[in-house]
């Protein structure tokens, strides 16, 4: 069987999701070609070689829309023969590039291709409609005549399904802080983050190359005293038994990032020089109760570790996307995995969630962290909008 291998992964540093933030006057084709021309930089590739660039991107209108990866391949200045394709699996959508993109490498549909991810969130803001019966339809409208939830009220219905405390959530979003900042300082992140140059106020211009969004000093004094984000009377009359725990302080920010994976047929990279870092071993992706909506990576994970023939135990690291700090906490007492391991350098409560790019963003810690520690195996799952989730495990070479 052809083997699919990672051979580079890069990613932005992110920035805030709004206004003033770090990356937020920099066109999100223009960032996605940041990624797309640093993977070329780093490995002496030929862009000639590369036969598809598959992207991730959830906000797919106004600068974000008509296929922002054709146009990420053009803005890098590659070959006009190069195609590209954008696709939306919500928050998963960059893992999402990731399985496509190895799954066509094993299927010998190609040797070189790319997986890639961006979001501007600063500059396409995410719609408050999502939960919206306008855009259900009339037949989602018949199956779930209360209506689907908000993801933030989906946050909360999974903390109190599991009894999970303010508390319990606080904590955890705390040390997802301190780990990232620990991580920073000592410079895990630097061998994947590559520069993006922005503009200052003042005209002048400067390398972006650290996280925005980490709060080293952040407390669980200071995180209790932030309000609920999600508590309306809408949601209040219908789910009268919340006692309302999500805040911005346990969620993932909006962020602004992109990122991106050179994915290679093992034997071909030999033939190029390059040195694979790790291997693809199996994915899966699966679909939940879409109310309760961040559920599916449970299953998820069951289900490729059952593909892959592996238990949880054998894994090294996994990453699991801090949607919300009830997501990880939930899934791990599910699986029964060890804290220990999970998102040890810090996750999007700190890093930030930028949409589209998440997928490929965590794939650059899961294999940063398997390299720093000698670990054989990763991996790596997301809830997603609607129910649904991915998941995937690698092994390093």
């Amino acid at each position: 069987m052809r083997n699919a291998v990672i051979v580079d992964v890069v990613r932005t540093a992110v920035g805030k999701g709004r206004s003033g933030g770090a990356l937020a006057d920099v066109h999100p084709v223009d960032l996605l070609s940041v990624v797309l021309k640093a993977l070329e930089k780093r490995n002496d590739l030929d862009p000639h070689l590369i036969e598809d660039v598959i992207t991730g991107c959830v906000l797919q209108n106004g600068e974000q829309s008509m296929n922002i990866a054709r146009r990420g391949v053009l803005a890098a200045g590659w070959p006009e023969s190069i195609p590209a394709t954008t696709i939306d699996r919500q928050c998963g959508s960059g893992q999402q590039a990731i399985h496509f993109a190895a799954q066509g490498v094993m299927a010998g549909a190609y040797d070189v291709v790319i997986a890639a991810g961006v979001e501007s969130m600063s500059r396409i803001p995410i719609a408050n409609s999502v939960a919206s019966p306008v855009l259900a339809g009339d037949k989602v409208n018949k199956r779930y005549p209360n209506g689907l939830a908000h993801q933030g009220v989906s946050a909360e219905l999974v903390a109190d399904k599991w009894g999970l405390t303010r508390e319990e959530l606080d904590e955890f979003s705390v040390r997802s802080h301190h780990l990232a900042a620990q991580a920073t300082e000592s410079g895990a992140f630097d061998n994947h983050i590559v520069p993006v140059e922005i503009t200052l106020p003042d005209g002048s211009t400067k390398l972006h190359t650290v996280d925005e969004t980490i709060r080293g000093d952040t407390s669980l004094e200071k995180l209790s005293t932030l309000s609920p984000s999600f508590k309306n009377p809408a949601d209040v009359e219908r789910f009268p038994h919340l006692d309302w725990k999500i805040t911005p302080g346990n969620s993932s920010p909006l962020t602004d990032g992109a990122s991106a994976v050179l994915i290679v047929e093992e034997s071909f990279a030999e033939k190029m020089g390059w040195t694979p870092r790790a291997r693809f071993c199996a994915f899966s992706v699966l679909a939940d109760d879409p109310v309760l909506m961040l559920t599916a990576p449970i299953p998820a994970t069951q289900k490729v570790l059952e593909r892959a023939n592996l238990t949880i135990d054998d894994m090294d690291v996994y990453e699991v996307n801090e949607a919300f700090a009830p997501v990880p906490l939930v899934w791990a007492r599910e699986v029964g995995a060890d804290l220990e391991k999970l998102n040890p350098n810090g996750g999007a409560i700190a890093l930030g969630h930028a949409l589209g790019s998440t997928g490929t963003r965590l794939l650059s810690t899961l294999l940063q962290q398997l390299e720093a520690t000698g670990g054989r195996y990763g991996l790596e799952t997301i809830c997603e909008g609607l129910g649904m989730a991915n998941a995937m495990i690698i092994e390093r070479i």
